[in-house]
């Protein structure tokens, strides 16, 4: 498209969010949800912008959307649109001097329990003017594109304008039921325990591998959600592979391994990391949640009646 086009001084930010979304959700539906908005919406104004713009810029098919040609040209200009608005938009919060308003948290269902809600009082007590939305899910939520604040994570992102600590690492630990831990006993073999663990779609992750590797059985239970995993433990299903700081959360125990089959099966620890997004670094709202959360390093409280 020629840079005086006329066409082009019809396009709005809308449309281009539109055309992003399509791009990557590849589905109406699917963009759809990301817009907030219905799928006929998205029809609609996908035609007016191929209208206004007298190109095609998707291929309709029973399987979804396909970008064209015309559409990965533009895809890198709109990304440099997306990024130069998100700076926009950082630089104008940041005018705002007051600590108020919402900030949005990213993090697995496990952490926001054990490790966020216990002190948001404290936050909130400091901050009366805040409001937290937990975007609680085992997804990741990519913050570069402005979908979180702030997010948790036990990888550290290797692209995007972030800014990224380390708030510590997580020890993972075999645990189960005290009744459970005492039925078993100390354990000779890792093949002897009835297992929880995840499924296929997060076998990659550390905790699933060293399972696979170390204890070399079938589970009983496989869930892609750990926060379903230590409900199947809580229950006395069986005994999975935790985060430590969730094992005397919900009152469970380590179980107890020979000194030998521990020095030889050490389970992993991750880093945890808070990120955001490099242009809300100071946006008060979003700076004071970052700084509570160093300050107090979010470690899991004590939880006492269990």
């Amino acid at each position: 498209m020629h840079r005086s086009d006329p066409r082009a001084a019809n396009l709005q930010w809308d449309d281009v969010r539109l055309f992003l979304a399509l791009c990557r959700a590849r589905t109406l539906g699917e963009a759809a949800r990301v817009l907030g908005v219905d799928q006929s919406t998205v029809s609609r104004r996908l035609a007016a912008l191929e209208e206004t713009l007298a190109v095609s810029l998707f291929d309709r098919g029973r399987g979804g959307v396909s970008a064209t040609p015309a559409a990965e040209e533009l895809l890198p200009v709109a990304e440099e649109i997306e990024d130069a608005m998100g700076r926009f938009s950082g630089a104008a919060e940041s005018l705002d001097r007051e600590v108020s308003g919402l900030v949005r948290i990213a993090c697995p269902p496990d952490t926001a329990e054990v490790m966020i809600v216990p002190h948001l009082p404290a936050l909130l007590e400091r901050h009366p003017g805040l409001r937290i939305e937990l975007q609680v899910g085992e997804a990741v939520v990519d913050v570069s594109r402005r979908a979180a604040d702030l997010a948790l994570r036990v990888v550290r992102p290797e692209t995007g304008d972030l800014v990224v600590r380390t708030l510590g690492r997580v020890e993972w630990v075999l645990a189960g039921t005290p009744e459970l831990a005492k039925r078993l006993g100390t354990v000779r073999k890792l093949a002897d325990v009835p297992w929880v663990t995840f499924g296929e779609r997060y076998a990659h992750t550390p905790a699933a591998r060293w399972v696979v590797q170390h204890a070399g059985v079938e589970p009983r239970v496989r869930s892609d959600s750990l926060r379903l995993q230590i409900a199947c433990v809580v229950d006395g299903l069986g005994a999975a592979l935790l985060p430590g700081p969730s094992v005397a959360h919900y009152g469970l125990t380590p179980l107890r391994l020979t000194r030998k089959l521990q020095q030889r099966t050490p389970p992993p620890a991750m880093p945890l990391f808070l990120l955001m997004h490099r242009a809300l670094r100071r946006v008060p709202r979003v700076r004071a949640v970052w700084d509570f959360l160093l300050e107090r390093e979010i470690e899991a409280p004590p939880r006492s009646g269990k």
